[in-house]
């Protein structure tokens, strides 16, 4: 079975359409087009909830618990940032630094050199 394959919407219906008027089995299914049964059980819980317009849509990946990621993760190689931005950044740079604290720990150094610290028995006056 091939990792990380993207499939199309009208494939995506194809299977389950077949799976659902039984024209094949899931394991058919998925032997004739190698990939993982899983898949098509989730396609067809997604087509029974959300319709075809489902597999259109741009959405990818809410209803696993996957989001669209951190907004935050490329601001800071952005190199004109707005105010609204730079403020956003410096924001979220303040609270990762004091749940650092409230744990227990900071860190030194930059990138590839950088080191977590533990200071719970070192004095912070």
């Amino acid at each position: 079975m091939r990792k990380n394959r993207k499939y199309t919407p009208e494939f995506k219906i194809q299977c389950v359409k077949d799976a659902l008027e039984c024209k094949e089995t899931l394991t058919e299914i998925s032997r004739i087009n190698e990939m993982p049964k899983r898949n098509i059980q989730r396609w067809i819980r997604d087509y029974q909830e959300h319709g075809e317009e489902y597999f259109y849509q741009e959405h990818r990946g809410s209803s696993r618990g996957c989001g669209k990621g951190n907004p935050y993760a490329a601001l800071h190689t952005k190199k004109n940032l707005s105010d609204l931005e730079r403020l956003e950044l410096e924001n979220l740079k303040l609270k990762i630094e004091n749940e650092r604290l409230k744990k227990g720990y900071m860190v030194k150094g930059v990138g590839a050199n950088k080191e977590f610290v533990t200071f719970k028995d070192k004095n912070m006056k």
